[in-house]
């Protein structure tokens, strides 16, 4: 299992996957989820992705092979919508040279894609896109976008997370929102990748791998933990007669 969350914010991008794969209950590995793709001061692109494993691995490795070629690929696109539908296609692609009915027996071939980033002259934007190869995009009333194991993790994002939220604020939250689904969910482990970007800056602010030595996810964690004990102590209880 995975869970991946995006946020597309006034101040810029957050991205945060997990790096868990399951295939089994003794079938555990680690794999990135998140890929960079950039060209420096013209255009910086992050992919997220969950679903099965083999799929989203010839989706990112046909776009690493075409990027810098003449044919039409994610650093030669003229806007990131372009660059969603190019993504969108390739999946498409793969999906049809590998499985062209979809599934074989039980197995669930497809897999879902965030994109995201900023393309020089434009302002960042956010993809989500679907195992069909289709998308929506971020707006300012829904700022974020979550794929995987997104349940759990959803809630403390709804009641933090708008448009007008600082990144740090955000970052912030991502990682509660990761705490709470590897509470819940064992399928969903560390390490944790992250990155940050502001608006027009074209790098990352913050490029970060957080596994189970990082101190400040240990303190967020235990600070979160005990407010919610503490919080939930001082509500008045209802009078049961």
């Amino acid at each position: 299992m995975t869970y991946c969350v995006a946020m597309r914010l006034a101040d810029g991008l957050v991205f945060a996957s997990d790096s868990r794969t399951n295939a089994g209950f003794d079938q555990i590995s680690t794999f990135r989820k998140m890929h960079v793709f950039e060209q420096a001061g013209e255009r910086e692109l992050v992919l997220l992705s969950a679903g099965n494993l083999a799929t989203s691995q010839s989706v990112i490795s046909l776009l690493e092979r075409r990027a810098g070629t003449d044919v039409t690929n994610v650093l030669n696109t003229g806007s990131m919508f372009e660059t969603a539908e190019l993504v969108g296609q390739t999946m498409r692609e793969v999906i049809r040279r590998d499985n062209p009915d979809g599934k074989l027996g039980q197995v669930d071939f497809s897999c879902s894609l965030i994109l995201g980033g900023q393309i020089k002259g434009e302002v960042p934007r956010l993809f989500n896109i679907y195992p069909e190869g289709n998308f929506i995009e971020a707006t300012e009333e829904t700022p974020y976008f979550q794929i995987g194991e997104s349940k759990y993790g959803k809630p403390i994002i709804d009641r933090v997370v708008n448009y007008r939220t600082p990144l740090d604020r955000a970052y912030q939250c991502a990682l509660i929102s990761f705490d709470s689904t590897m509470k819940s969910n064992l399928s969903v482990g560390m390490p944790l990748d992250i990155a940050i970007y502001r608006t027009n800056e074209l790098k990352p602010c913050l490029m970060d791998r957080v596994d189970d030595q990082s101190a400040y996810f240990h303190d967020l964690r235990q600070h979160w933990h005990q407010g919610i004990q503490d919080l939930f102590a001082n509500l008045t209880p209802p009078n049961l007669g």
